[in-house]
């Protein structure tokens, strides 16, 4: 207890601090004739830097049909560029103390790379040189090669881990089958297998271009000597063509759904999903706020409820999935042995509805604002934290520098605001996914249970 509350002491001072001098991340966004927007983080610490690149592509742009290819460049964008053949794409940047990666959402696909600031100008001819000169090495040998990769990851991660295929039975509960978040990031078999040759350099040439990309370089280095950098090796790279996003309005939920998957699972496990709202909307904070109250800690009340007291679940799990088109906000409970769902539903509908009811307690809202303003901190320690969140906050508003105002936002939420977005999102329809083990229906949750 003492520990605890020296933590909790430690977190309000240094809270206190950062209020009084505020949280700037200075940063210029440059724009080049091609539409590539280059931002700039100075930052002289330690000689090093990030290279952060957003491609405003992810699932969500993909069509029915045609899903995957978002990822799958995940994979194809290592493979070689014209002047710089696979696997000269990691092996120079080893060779120079840097790494890289990459990720895919379903708003967007990034690559990365980071290590010493002399390695800057390698890092940014690699990835114009994949940017202007992937195409003329694209074959079918390396399109099939990546294929046959990703629906091995698909096997691995969906098919044959427990629990693996709520992923791709989830997303089709909560929204129509049009909506660009009704099917996985990962995309599905049958539109990987159909993939042409054609089909994926037609997805290169619309998305991959430098008017659908940000460049974040953040470390040791000064915007005038980047900028002429980048001004050097993507320069002449063409622009793309204009994009026609989607704009799909949040979905609403009328009634609970339902679906029931057998599995090689032990032990059955509950998935509620609600619908909430966009990323940056002004509900975000509370609803980050109430997943705390709910799952955040030992002491939050769906795992004191389930996991201590009643001994109904061996691990419980809440909080929300804000996107740049809708949102979602989800609850998972895993049975332990013995147990059904639907005693596990009862007692997370009878919390969900104490928390609308009564909202947290003070003590509750100031654990869950000291723990999220920690993670806070802790996203932005480094150059690379930074690069990432920079470019995300300009996703997602326009100015890279968001930093201050989420923490703001964050600061103050009230136990009003808990008590009201859990009323709003959390009560009302629910997508709910049962997983229970083979031959065990019987275990699966219910459509509605009075608490």
């Amino acid at each position: 207890m003492r520990l605890r509350l020296l933590v909790g002491t430690l977190l309000l001072c240094g809270s206190a601090s950062l209020s009084a001098q505020g949280i700037k991340v200075p940063a210029t966004v440059d724009t080049l004739p091609n539409g590539l927007r280059l931002i700039v983080h100075e930052d002289a610490s330690a000689p090093i830097v990030t290279v952060d690149t957003w491609f405003w592509v992810g699932s969500g742009s993909e069509k029915p049909g045609r899903t995957g290819f978002a990822h799958l460049f995940e994979h194809l964008m290592f493979m070689g560029s014209e002047h710089a053949p696979y696997p000269q794409f990691d092996r120079l940047l080893e060779a120079a103390g840097a790494d890289n990666n990459g990720s895919t959402t379903e708003d967007r696909t990034n690559y990365y790379e980071a290590g010493p600031v002399s390695a800057l100008p390698l890092m940014l001819w690699l990835d114009a040189d994949r940017m202007g000169f992937l195409l003329p090495t694209m074959d079918t040998p390396k399109v099939d090669a990546q294929r046959d990769i990703v629906k091995n990851e698909r096997r691995q991660s969906y098919e044959n881990q427990p629990y693996g295929l709520v992923a791709d039975v989830m997303p089709k509960l909560m929204y129509p089958s049009t909506h660009p978040y009704s099917w996985p990031v990962i995309g599905s078999m049958a539109d990987l297998s159909a993939a042409s040759l054609e089909d994926v350099k037609d997805f290169f040439r619309t998305y991959y271009a430098p008017n659908n990309a940000v460049i974040t370089v953040a470390g040791a280095v000064k915007r005038d000597s980047v900028l002429a950098l980048v001004k050097h090796y993507f320069g002449a790279i063409p622009r793309g063509p204009a994009i026609d996003r989607p704009d799909p309005v949040q979905p609403q939920l009328l009634a609970d759904t339902t679906a029931v998957l057998e599995d090689r699972v032990q032990l059955p496990r509950l998935y509620y999903n609600f619908e909430s709202v966009r990323a940056g909307a002004s509900d975000d904070a509370a609803l980050q706020v109430a997943a705390y109250v709910l799952s955040g800690a030992k002491n939050s009340r769906l795992d004191q409820r389930l996991v201590y007291t009643d001994q109904t679940a061996s691990d419980v799990g809440a909080g929300p999935d804000h996107r740049k088109l809708a949102g979602t906000f989800g609850v998972t409970a895993t049975a332990r042995p013995g147990h059904a769902l639907p005693e596990l539903q009862r007692a997370v509908d009878d919390e969900l509805r104490k928390l609308a009811d009564k909202g947290p307690t003070e003590r509750e809202l100031q654990q869950a604002r000291n723990s999220l303003e920690a993670g806070f901190i802790r996203r932005i320690q480094t150059v690379q934290g930074k690069a990432d969140q920079l470019n995300r906050y300009y996703y997602q508003t326009g100015e890279p520098d968001g930093f201050q105002k989420n923490l703001d936002q964050l600061r103050a939420v009230t136990a009003d605001d808990v008590r009201r977005v859990v009323s709003k999102y959390l009560l009302g329809p629910r997508a709910i996914v049962s997983v229970v083990p083979m031959g065990k229906k019987e275990l699966a949750a219910e459509r509605r249970v009075t608490p």
